[in-house]
């Protein structure tokens, strides 16, 4: 067999599995308007069914009901419609025939159409509740409700939006991206908005507030409030700066030291510093805590900061990978110019290093302006001391999460504002030291 004859082999099988992926991603979500969608009543409708029953006992509302579901129907139509096009200009179209344009165009269109029907698959749980409430046939619609029916369209639509992508040659991965980065900012997104709400306590059934309001931030700081916020911020930006620079100065000492150094034993204290490192430090902090007491530390805010430092030399292996990218030759011609070691690591090692120290900062930073564990262990019920994770815990307690959540949110909002700017600022940075420690 010649190279075009299997060539044209290859390509009429990708044609054939083209025409079979059209046809069953774009049909195959129909099959769910035939399975359980809901579990009302202990009775199992269709979504059909379930639309027909809503229609029937809720009062108000409908056009916003009627224009949901009925987007929804249409959507999944206009996908069935497109594969079935689709499967017919694979059918009919030879190598050189029809005009290249029109699967193309095709192509587009499912994208489109996959795309608006996996969002509105996605949020239709929202105005399911919402429907299934307000018609009073249910006090308490939970997810355990929803049938096989409502999973199996889902799970189709994703698979015929993955398939379209694929299609118009865009990789398949971008829309698992897409996805991941809708869940993790959907609880931004829920904070931020809960920051400006104006009005309400803790639960509302919406998310866009009715009335914006920096009203939340405003109580944070306000001087009669029960909770010292300002002060909280402060404690915590004195704790993690001193100890973000203890941590850095002893985790580049620590991994410059392993690097460039050779001694007996370095091998077994590189083994016990990592096996050390694989247990969770959390396992140590009571005896910690007895410690500090015995030595007439505990709760106060020094004694944070030695918690957080002292651990610091566990987690030298980034940074000793990237000081192994550096070359040895360097040092050997400092020394030949009459440099000591000192010399080298301030003149020569660090400046080449700013990557890997930035990135050592940056997570010396976060550590402790973010942990609760630790804080709370030490700190005890000395509010006069605590950090911004333990007042804001204090807030979503039984008898203050309805009066103080929306400050709560405001509070989040204010301390995720300092790591998010870091992070932007730096990020090349970080992202080098990470690269360059991988080399190593």
């Amino acid at each position: 067999m010649t190279e075009h004859n299997r060539n044209d082999l290859k390509k009429k099988d990708s044609w054939q599995r083209a025409r079979i992926g059209a046809l069953v991603t774009g049909l195959l979500p129909l099959a769910g308007f035939v399975l359980p969608y809901i579990k009302l009543q202990d009775k199992n409708l269709t979504e059909a069914s379930f639309l027909a029953t809503i229609l029937r006992n809720l009062s108000g509302d409908r056009v916003r009901l009627l224009l949901g579901g009925g987007a929804a129907l249409l959507l999944l139509l206009l996908s069935a419609l497109c594969a079935v096009a689709s499967f017919v200009i694979y059918h009919r179209r030879s190598y050189d025939g029809v005009k290249q344009g029109l699967p193309e165009l095709v192509g587009k269109a499912s994208m489109v159409v996959s795309a608006a029907f996996v969002f509105f698959q996605t949020v239709s749980i929202v105005y399911v509740k919402k429907a299934v409430e307000g018609a009073g046939l249910s006090d308490g619609f939970m997810i355990r409700d929803l049938g096989v029916g409502y999973y199996f369209t889902g799970i189709c639509a994703y698979l015929g939006l993955i398939w379209a992508m694929k299609k118009m040659r865009i990789h398949p991965g971008h829309i698992v991206l897409v996805i991941m980065s809708v869940v993790w900012l959907f609880p931004i997104f829920y904070i931020v908005m809960n920051s400006f709400r104006g009005e309400g306590s803790f639960y509302v059934n919406y998310i866009i507030p009715k009335q914006f309001s920096l009203e939340n931030y405003r109580q944070l700081f306000d001087a009669g409030s029960k909770f010292h916020y300002g002060r909280w911020y402060v404690n915590t930006f004195v704790v993690a700066a001193f100890a973000c620079v203890c941590s850095s100065l002893i985790v580049l000492a620590t991994a410059y030291s392993l690097s460039r150094i050779r001694f007996r034993g370095r091998k077994v204290i590189m083994n016990f510093l990592l096996i050390l490192g694989m247990f969770p430090a959390f396992m140590s902090m009571i005896a910690v805590y007895y410690i500090l007491k015995g030595m007439g530390l505990a709760q106060s805010l020094p004694a944070l900061v030695i918690v957080y430092s002292a651990g610091a030399a566990l987690n030298y292996y980034v940074a000793k990978g990237f000081f192994d990218t550096i070359p040895r030759s360097l040092d050997e011609a400092a020394f030949l110019d009459g440099a000591n070691k000192w010399t080298v690591f301030t003149r020569i090692t660090i400046p080449l290093s700013k990557s890997i120290i930035i990135y050592t900062v940056l997570t010396g930073f976060i550590s402790p302006w973010a942990d609760y564990i630790f804080a709370s262990i030490i700190l005890g019920d000395k509010s006069g001391k605590y950090t911004i994770a333990m007042g804001l815990y204090g807030m979503l307690s039984q008898d203050n999460i309805d009066k103080y959540f929306k400050q709560f949110a405001a509070g989040a909002v204010l301390v995720a504002l300092p790591i998010a700017a870091l992070f932007i600022a730096l990020q090349r940075y970080y992202v080098e030291g990470l690269a360059g420690s991988v080399k190593g």
